[in-house]
């Protein structure tokens, strides 16, 4: 499947010069196709590779249950749009569960451009959704220049959380897809020493009452580009105003690492995101859990 790419960058003074140089975001293979058949492809075309695989991480880790309030948070990129879609044919053909939906999407201080891509493929795409201003990019390019993608993400995080809580939402779903939990695993490994991934649901410890969910937390993200470009949408990539092109520097270098070991190992990527379901405790040397760390030798001499 080919994928193309395109540097995207609007000719407007960056916040400061810990800004980059523009994000590369996927280019559609033809006019955007009208919305019955974008929908009906996720139940056709994609029922395999998408709609299956999204359905088996409800089932799998009971993501959404009777009563729940998702705030199914937007960013206007390939994953985040997907997500909706999915969520509202959900929606429409699943009725033995009882839930409701708020779109969220947060504008941090994007490009006036930006955000006007991001709503126009919103109404295209038929998602209701309510945006809210934050003003985060411009807090973060004040206070944390040498680090701002972990500030940003933090903040982020934190401001979609608020509004969820504010709405009565008891979840908040995000796009984080197959790649995403892989690459994750990978970066704690190689470069924190440590044995992590992303989980596909998580209690919050700071919002009583809320759960974060990741329903795409088994497809690929190819399917999901594919389903982008073939559909002729033309998604937001990161959309950063503070540091575009600089940011995820070591994500990239694990997602091409990964790639690179795809053509010499079968399946790796799956037996990466496979190990983190698998782990022998009976062959572990320590471990942390709730802050507290433990040692095998803890009770190797009990019996």
């Amino acid at each position: 499947m080919r994928v193309l790419v395109v540097n995207l960058n609007f000719g407007v003074d960056k916040m400061t010069d810990t800004a980059g140089k523009g994000c590369d975001i996927l280019i559609p293979f033809d006019d955007r196709k009208p919305l019955e058949e974008i929908e009906r492809s996720l139940l056709t075309k994609y029922r395999k590779n998408i709609w299956s695989k999204f359905i088996k991480a409800l089932k799998e880790y009971n993501l959404v249950e009777e009563g729940d309030r998702i705030a199914v948070c937007i960013s206007g990129g390939k994953d985040s749009m997907l997500m909706a879609k999915l969520f509202q044919e959900l929606k429409r053909h699943h009725k033995e569960v009882n839930f409701d939906l708020e779109f969220l999407a947060m504008d941090p201080g994007y490009h006036p451009d930006i955000k006007k891509l991001m709503v126009e493929n919103c109404k295209y795409l038929d998602i209701p959704v309510t945006i809210f201003e934050s003003g985060i990019f411009k807090i973060v390019d004040n206070i944390a220049k040498d680090y701002p993608c972990f500030m940003c993400a933090k903040m982020r995080r934190g401001a979609l959380y608020n509004k969820a809580k504010e709405l009565n939402c008891t979840k908040m779903a995000l796009g984080h897809h197959f790649n995403d939990v892989i690459e994750t695993t990978m970066l704690n490994l190689l470069y924190t020493g440590n044995f992590k991934t992303m989980l596909p649901r998580l209690k919050s410890t700071n919002f009583q009452g809320l759960e974060l969910i990741r329903p795409l937390y088994n497809i690929e993200e190819s399917f999901i580009e594919q389903f982008t470009q073939e559909n002729g949408l033309w998604p937001l990539n990161c959309a950063c105003m503070v540091a575009a092109e600089k940011t995820a520097n070591k994500r990239y270098e694990i997602k091409n690492l990964i790639s690179q070991m795809k053509k010499n190992i079968k399946n790796v990527d799956k037996s990466i995101f496979t190990a983190a379901h698998n782990v022998n405790m009976n062959a572990i040397l320590g471990w942390t859990k709730d802050g507290e760390k433990y040692s095998y030798l803890d009770t190797y001499f009990d019996s």
